[in-house]
């Protein structure tokens, strides 16, 4: 096998794919198919876990917030590393696309962070007897939240767009620290929060029939977020054209 012939054909592939138009080309046949698929997973993953999965035996009803909780609390951790990566990526780099997607990326990334704590909160009520407890996992959650709000409050506050890429890389690199808190955070500390059931070595700590329909909605969640994503790239790159022709 030549080697070399395939990193070069690699490296030919992502410089004709990391200009703006051929992302534009790429995202336009993957997008209407991305879009699809997220939203027909949605429905049948709620559908299913909301009208046909099992009681839990100790929760009853209420363990079925679940299908909104996990799916929006493992994204708004994972967004946040592709976020960072991205952000990181740019700012060594320079590529102009990594700092699209990690803008991009940013409010979605806000918005199911505060569905996680808004689920969590309904859980806790009658799981913990409270709405809200300084818990290790929540307080680092609630920090995820103001992390992606500083984020995004970074990039309006500068009419300078290159200057708070950099700034706004900065802060997106620097945060990363927190994740691996907000996971490990029920193992380090006495927490309220119960452990990982999904995400661990171990076989989930849940049966087929509740895991299936959580699967189906955290793909529909990834698929929803990436297509998203990719539409508000394609915005941004059209905003910089614009910004471009009237300068000139």
């Amino acid at each position: 096998m030549d080697y070399k012939k395939m990193w070069k054909r690699l490296q030919k592939w992502a410089h004709q794919y990391s200009s703006p138009k051929g992302f534009d080309r790429l995202v336009g046949f993957f997008l209407p198919w991305l879009t699809v698929l997220g939203w027909l997973m949605l429905s049948i993953g709620v559908i299913w876990g909301l009208a046909f999965a099992p009681l839990d035996y100790q929760m009853g009803n209420s363990f079925r917030i679940i299908y909104l909780h996990v799916p929006s609390a493992a994204l708004s951790l994972s967004i946040y590393v592709m976020m960072a990566i991205a952000s990181f990526v740019f700012f060594v780099w320079r590529i102009r696309l990594a700092a699209y997607f990690a803008r991009a990326a940013a409010n979605y990334g806000a918005l199911l962070t505060a569905l996680a704590l808004i689920t969590g909160a309904i859980w806790g009520k009658p799981t913990w007897g409270t709405y809200w407890a300084w818990d290790a996992r929540l307080t680092s959650e609630l920090i995820l939240l103001f992390l992606y709000l500083a984020y995004i409050l970074l990039h309006e506050s500068l009419e300078e767009h290159d200057q708070a890429d950099r700034l706004a890389a900065i802060l997106a690199i620097i945060g990363l620290i927190n994740i691996p808190i907000i996971h490990y955070s029920v193992v380090w500390w006495n927490s309220l929060h119960q452990g990982a059931t999904l995400f661990k070595f171990d076989t989930p700590s849940i049966t087929s029939d509740m895991l299936y329909p959580l699967l189906l909605i955290l793909g529909a969640f990834y698929a929803l977020f990436f297509a998203h994503t990719l539409k508000q790239m394609q915005i941004l790159i059209l905003k910089q054209r614009i910004t471009r022709v009237l300068q000139s």
